[in-house]
């Protein structure tokens, strides 16, 4: 039976798994360890499995922008920028694209998002990822990067920074981190635990990141007019805790008649990019198409 490799590179680790023809969802873990280090250490861990297992097709999630075949901006492993693994890999199947992006083709297969043609996610870990699929298509954009919601921004007086957003460095996990230890809670975690337990000093230290991440879903849900809205990464474990402030935030900022879009968290968790980047394995460059 035909098999693909999945891989999740993250800025800290890199996943492995094999997905096959018929049930590219159903991804068998090979391995988890920390992301390569530099370019030569990233080529020898892909082509190893390649090899090892006689693969031919390769579906690759990276927490950055991918045009075709080519990885264009990765933030964190600078040493991916411009390189073309379609080049470094010959003859082998490549489909490259965002983590969050693959998770939320994981979701429309698998997941929440099932039957569903126009959807928003927000991957809300130590940064912000986004994804959009409006139509029933993945929204890329000319350089990869459409949607990038990380980078919304509803100050007018802020002066922007090179690598993170506003959105993140106001709502991301990192954000919620910075903004706990200064108050002596030690991590987001920990913020929004005391959050669940009714501390007021936590729940009002939470209000100003929910609000902000409400504030840019309302522009994405006026642009794109969505059946539901994903949270996905490790904030989306805090929803139940963050969504009033969010919803109330969104809605406001809304006309009626687009107030009542839903905001749930995604169903496959931290699993989401990896198993799709085994479907998009098999759908190959135009892995962009739900259906």
């Amino acid at each position: 039976m035909s098999r693909a490799l999945a891989i999740d590179l993250g800025g800290t680790n890199i996943r492995a798994g094999l997905a096959e023809a018929g049930k590219p969802a159903a991804v068998r873990p090979l391995l988890a360890r920390p992301a390569p280090k530099d370019r030569r250490a990233f080529e020898g861990f892909v082509r190893g499995l390649l090899d090892e297992h006689g693969i031919e097709r390769l579906g690759i999630a990276v927490p950055g922008l991918a045009v075709g075949s080519t990885c264009r901006w990765v933030p964190n492993l600078a040493y991916l920028d411009g390189l073309d693994l379609a080049r470094l890999f010959p003859g082998v199947s490549i489909a490259l694209g965002n983590d969050a992006q693959f998770a939320l083709l994981a979701e429309a297969h698998e997941g929440a998002a099932r039957g569903l043609t126009d959807v928003v996610l927000l991957a809300v870990g130590t940064g912000i990822g986004s994804a959009v699929i409006s139509g029933g298509r993945l929204l890329r954009g000319v350089r990869g990067g459409a949607v990038s919601f990380g980078w919304a921004c509803a100050d007018l007086y802020d002066g922007g920074d090179d690598r993170n957003g506003w959105l993140e460095r106001h709502a991301s996990g990192s954000a919620l981190d910075r903004i706990a230890r200064e108050v002596g809670f030690d991590g987001g975690p920990a913020l929004v635990e005391g959050a669940a337990r009714g501390d007021e000093q936590a729940l009002r230290l939470l209000e100003k990141p929910a609000r902000a991440l409400g504030v840019a879903l309302a522009g994405a849900v006026a642009l794109l007019d969505p059946q539901r809205v994903l949270v996905s990464g490790g904030v989306a474990s805090s929803l139940e805790i963050l969504r009033p402030a969010i919803l109330s935030a969104m809605r406001a900022q809304l006309p009626p008649h687009l107030r009542e879009v839903a905001i749930a968290a995604g169903a496959l968790g931290a699993e989401a990019s990896l198993i799709g980047a085994g479907i998009a394995a098999f759908k190959g460059r135009q892995w962009d198409c739900i259906a």
